[in-house]
């Protein structure tokens, strides 16, 4: 790869796009646009959950409890002996939400008044505060449901103080997002959202009416290899989406009042790369397309479903079996685990390796199939 050649052609790309005041806009005003809107709704429909169980009492009252919460399939129970472990479940996404049962439960239904009731609590990732929300409420409507059939005959008569619990009393702890915001979760996950979308798009466009004009044609007869093809195509455009990550989290600190807990640097970093890796696949688009209407409906069929089964709105661990094995091919899923996991949990390259390792994979596959593209209509 000779570096001057990649020199001129990054800088070709840099004037084409400042000559077009139209397509600076799309690419500064769309994304910020994307993140203030999405940061203001929140989806709230959830079903399917899976519970994690802690039962520490193991008593037939418990059983019996649990045995309630998953009569009616809402729930899908998963026991565990040590609260650790039903954690990292929870965060790795295992399971939706956690229930822990005390060791004096039964105790305390026996001997509890109307100031010391039983109590379970429920453990839920707030940084999911859509499904963590739901969770809540079905697991406190089943509970308190549930609460009458197994308390004692003589504890189910005496009076509480508390009578909406009837006579068990939940108490709820959430991880890392314990006031449930919703801007969290969605802010999060439009990185995701616009980095598909837009750089598709505008990346398989602009080389689709290169093509039509015959300049691309022009630049493959030039002594440039593919691999500085590819790069100066790329390259460009990665650089600007990049500013526009910066932009989004400084707009979604100041406006939204959400900053990464993690690692700016790295959010940005990884943010970066991914940039590039959805510039790539928009390059493998306009290499199939003959027009530019063409190459925007390709774009609109792959981000689409991409985006929908990739964890922005709606949880992928409530989908269809099926649907997730699909989701789990497509770089926009791991990107907004990663988004995720950065901006709520501050997270690290250490914890997110798996992830890292599986996005890089992608890009090289995408990359090369990309060069492959650009070789063949050399």
């Amino acid at each position: 790869m000779n570096w001057r050649r990649l020199r001129t052609l990054i800088r070709r790309e840099v004037l084409a796009t400042l000559r077009s005041p139209f397509t600076l806009a799309v690419l500064v005003c769309v994304p910020l646009a994307a993140l203030l809107v999405f940061g203001f709704i929140l989806s709230t429909e959830v079903h399917g959950l899976r519970v994690g169980v802690l039962d520490s009492d193991r008593t037939t009252a418990s059983r019996r409890l649990v045995a309630d919460l998953t009569a009616k399939g809402t729930f899908l129970a998963t026991p565990y002996t040590r609260r650790d472990w039903l954690e990292r479940a929870l965060i790795s996404g295992e399971i939706s939400v956690g229930l822990i049962i005390p060791p004096d439960f039964d105790r305390g239904q026996r001997h509890g008044d109307g100031d010391d009731v039983p109590q379970v609590q429920v453990l839920y990732d707030g940084g999911e505060a859509v499904l963590a929300g739901n969770a809540e409420g079905f697991l406190r409507g089943l509970v308190y449901a549930s609460a009458p059939a197994i308390l004692r005959p003589h504890a189910a008569t005496q009076e509480t103080t508390a009578p909406t619990s009837n006579g068990v009393q939940v108490v709820t702890h959430a991880l890392f997002n314990p006031k449930l915001d919703g801007k969290l979760f969605m802010v999060s996950g439009t990185f995701g959202f616009v980095l598909s979308f837009l750089t598709v798009l505008l990346t398989a466009v602009s080389i689709v009416n290169e093509k039509l004009t015959g300049t691309f044609e022009q630049l493959q007869v030039t002594p440039a290899n593919a691999v500085e093809i590819l790069l100066g195509k790329i390259l460009p455009l990665g650089g600007v989406f990049t500013v526009d990550v910066v932009l989004m989290v400084i707009v979604a600190g100041f406006v939204l009042g959400v900053w990464p807990t993690g690692s700016a640097f790295f959010f940005v970093a990884v943010s970066a790369f991914y940039v590039l890796v959805s510039l790539a696949m928009g390059v493998i688009i306009s290499a199939s397309s003959a027009t530019a209407a063409e190459a925007v409906q390709k774009s609109v069929m792959l981000s689409v479903p991409l985006v929908q089964l990739s964890g922005f709105a709606f949880p992928i661990r409530n989908m269809p079996r099926v649907v997730q094995w699909v989701a789990e091919v497509f770089p926009a899923t791991h990107y907004i685990r990663v988004t995720r996991a950065i901006y709520i949990r501050g997270e690290g390259p250490l914890m997110l390796a798996p992830e890292l390792l599986l996005l890089l994979l992608f890009g090289v596959l995408v990359m090369a199939y990309a060069l492959r593209q650009i070789e063949a209509r050399g």
